[in-house]
């Protein structure tokens, strides 16, 4: 079965090539996106963090101490600002006040707890920034690899869709990261877009 994943990849890899995913400055840009890009396109969360930045909000300490309306106004383009505004508000309080750097140092069962204990972080959300803030092997299933795993007979909930990539490839940070990215882009090419006559991933 690990030949099916490890052929997907391959398959994804030589259509799309490397994506270098996540696009991010440093780990706490990184934590602001995968809050930002809850229910709503990458474009504009691109758009919002060149807000923030402009403003010099991309750090912990800068971001829990502003005013939360000027948080709303640099991330209105994204959808649901208001109630992404106070998460990231809540999220850079907690970095600020514990220190970036020891919490991502933790193991990743522990990281993991803590995550999912703040208000707004779920686990897609969680998993994406222990695999790409703290460099840490978790495989982070979205909506297109639950999508995807559907169409070729692989159905389930999160967790157990997660543990199936998991269990089956070699433990690796950079291949997780760039799976997942390569998942993304096809489902934006193909899924979104209803080409299901398309589809190359049944031919694995």
């Amino acid at each position: 079965m690990s030949d099916i994943l490890l052929d997907m990849y391959d398959l994804l890899l030589d259509r799309f090539g490397l994506q270098y995913w996540w696009p991010a400055e440093t780990e706490f840009e990184v934590v602001v996106g995968a809050i930002l890009t809850q229910q709503t396109r990458w474009e504009n969360v691109e758009r919002a963090i060149i807000n923030l930045k402009q403003r010099s909000l991309l750090s912990p300490a800068s971001l829990a101490q502003v005013e939360r309306g000027v948080i709303e106004g640099c991330i209105r383009c994204t959808g649901f600002y208001r109630q992404k505004a106070e998460r990231l508000q809540l999220l850079s309080r907690y970095f600020s006040e514990n220190g970036m750097d020891r919490i991502l140092g933790k193991p990743v069962s522990e990281l993991r707890e803590e995550l999912l204990s703040l208000k707004g972080v779920g686990p897609e959300t969680a998993d994406s920034i222990i695999l790409y803030a703290a460099h840490k092997p978790v495989f982070v299933i979205d909506a297109y690899t639950t999508r995807i795993c559907s169409c070729i007979g692989i159905d389930g909930g999160y967790d157990v869709l997660q543990r199936y990539f998991e269990d089956l490839l070699p433990e690796s940070v950079l291949l997780y990261q760039e799976f997942h990215a390569l998942i993304v882009m096809y489902g934006k090419e193909y899924c979104a877009r209803k080409r299901c006559d398309e589809c190359i991933i049944l031919t694995v």
